[in-house]
């Protein structure tokens, strides 16, 4: 498709007037039952911005795709004013999606308009395999077919109702909408279009019964089980950038962040002597003298993306990893599988590492071990179920641990079960931030709230995602603002207009805060594996801020947080 990419891009201006000169009703009446009002919807081949636009000014949040530079930057200029806290523009293209998936979002509509004939017949299947892996349960996908040849050098292939059928049926996709053929809008006679609303039943992978399933009723001689599933839960949600690959229906992650989440999971349990295993007298496969137990002074927030370790900590860690991950791979990925021992869930793909003196915990680090292995479905569940199946994860690792002979000789309160297996240490969420507002006030510079500009003279350091709804003590997610702000933000996310509005004020806070090059690298690191379709290397404000619009974007629609 880039040859007629760069046709788009050569003539932008040209297309973008045949484009307007159309109203989004004149060109899309034949589905109007199913016109989407306050969703999200993926807008794919946005064009000029028209439909875009007209969604937007309907109260749908979207996410507006287009790869011809030039068009995408009109289309920008139309939607860049009231309403552009509505709509975000991405460059990215069909069949790939690489940025939109890293977003980590899936849309309640899906509109391809005059885009499908481009497509190569070798790359539809691939095409619509990855625009159905991102709808939302329920949710409608909108395409348009033209029939008709193009009179310049822009390349089409011949398209089909039943070819869009026979690929709906094999991913389960629903028919809810065949338009009859009608004329082109814009008068020309050898043109004709059809429109087809296709619709994603409900919770039709049947991911969230296989978690389920392994989470109740699978049997366990220990809480290795639970602990991989709370590990991929926790990256799906926190961490669209630890994706490393995504091919034929699989996801792949970073499997050095498997083994580090999966660290700090224990951590709390095994220094508070908490039972593991069914065998009181069967140690951990992970705790070895050599790696854990030269790490035994590190708290669970030591092992954190960002932080350096040099000399023997430096190689106490890569041993634990090495522990950590044949852990894993004899355990929990060995005996997790469907039907039969022969077809597991999960996979490992194992890199040989050099040990190195010094390390610093970025995504290169962390993809250097390798390749954990998932299906897109599960990825999916985990992502979009995480909310509901983490506290479930939670529950059940208790119940578990309660059954253990050693755990029940001391009666372990069912407070301290909680406590140990808390993600986070709350009492350390804001105490660096704080500090540097601290430090920064008596030296004599100025801090202001992120929220208004105004001078702060007392102040609280606020998470901008809530942290009841997203644990995240991040740098980037944590921002200057008066007490009095802080109360009426509460557990809210701010709105995308508010962002917009603020945008100067927190850039403006990131570059008076994290101004030495471990601060930025710290800073940059965290954005990275946390944020959607951070760029290798960024060291670009501008773009950490776009992405934590994006990720706000996919937790408003994923937990129904509440907007300030």
């Amino acid at each position: 498709m880039s040859k007629t990419i760069d046709i788009y891009h050569q003539q932008a201006e040209l297309f973008a007037a045949q484009y307007d000169a159309l109203s989004f009703e004149q060109v899309h009446q034949s589905w109007q039952t199913y016109w989407p009002k306050e969703q999200l919807v993926l807008d794919i081949g946005a064009g000029s911005g028209r439909d875009a636009f007209w969604l937007a000014a309907q109260g749908n949040q979207v996410i507006a795709v287009e790869p011809a530079e030039d068009l995408r930057r009109l289309g920008q200029l139309k939607t860049s004013a009231a309403l552009a806290p509505k709509v975000q523009w991405l460059s990215d293209s069909l069949p790939e999606l690489k940025a939109t998936y890293q977003l980590n979002l899936r849309f309640n509509t899906i509109l391809l308009s005059a885009v499908w004939m481009h497509i190569s017949p070798s790359e539809r299947q691939r095409t619509f395999r990855k625009i159905a892996n991102l709808l939302a349960p329920g949710g409608h996908f909108v395409l348009s077919l033209r029939y008709g040849d193009f009179s310049d050098h822009r390349v089409a292939y011949p398209v089909s109702v039943d070819e869009i059928n026979e690929l709906a049926s094999k991913l389960g996709l629903v028919l809810k909408h065949l338009s009859a053929r009608t004329a082109d809008a814009g008068g020309r006679v050898d043109i004709a279009w059809q429109t087809l609303v296709l619709m994603l039943p409900d919770d039709g992978s049947g991911s969230l019964s296989k978690v389920r399933h392994i989470v109740v009723n699978d049997n366990k001689s220990s809480t290795y089980k639970l602990a991989l599933l709370r590990t991929l839960v926790r990256i799906a949600e926190a961490h669209p950038g630890a994706v490393i690959d995504r091919q034929d229906g699989q996801v792949g992650i970073a499997l050095g962040l498997v083994a580090l989440y999966w660290i700090r999971l224990f951590k709390r349990l095994v220094d508070s002597d908490m039972q593991q295993n069914a065998d009181p007298a069967k140690g951990l496969g992970f705790v070895k003298p050599d790696g854990w137990g030269k790490l035994a002074n590190l708290t669970a927030d030591d092992f954190a993306i960002g932080n350096f370790y040099t000399g023997q900590e430096a190689q106490a860690l890569q041993q634990l990893f090495a522990d950590t991950l044949s852990t894993i791979k004899a355990g929990p990925v060995t005996y997790i599988w469907q039907g039969e021992k022969s077809n597991p869930l999960f996979r490992m793909e194992r890199h040989k590492v050099a040990k190195r003196s010094h390390i610093l915990i970025d995504r290169d680090f962390l993809a250097s071990f390798g390749c954990f292995v998932l299906s897109e479905d599960l990825w999916n569940c985990f992502r979009q179920y995480g909310c509901w199946i983490e506290p479930l994860l939670v529950q059940q690792w208790i119940a578990e641990m309660q059954k253990y002979q050693r755990n029940a000789e001391r009666q372990i309160s069912l407070e301290s079960y909680h406590n140990q297996l808390r993600w986070l240490d709350q009492q350390h969420d804001t105490r660096l931030v704080r500090q540097k507002v601290a430090g920064l006030r008596s030296s004599g510079a100025q801090v202001c709230s992120v929220w208004s500009g105004a001078p702060l003279y007392s102040f609280d350091i606020d998470h901008c995602v809530p942290f009841s709804y997203w644990p995240n003590n991040e740098l980037w997610n944590l921002l200057p603002a008066s007490q009095a702000e802080n109360r009426k933000k509460r557990d809210r996310l701010p709105s995308q207009s508010r962002m917009q509005h603020c945008a100067n004020h927190i850039q403006d806070w990131w570059r008076q805060a994290w101004q030495t090059d471990a601060e930025q690298q710290r800073f940059f690191i965290e954005a990275g594996l946390s944020l959607p379709n951070i760029s290798p290397g960024c060291r670009d404000f501008a773009e950490v801020l776009h992405a934590m619009q994006l990720q706000m974007v996919g937790i408003k629609q994923r937990l129904q947080v509440a907007e300030w």
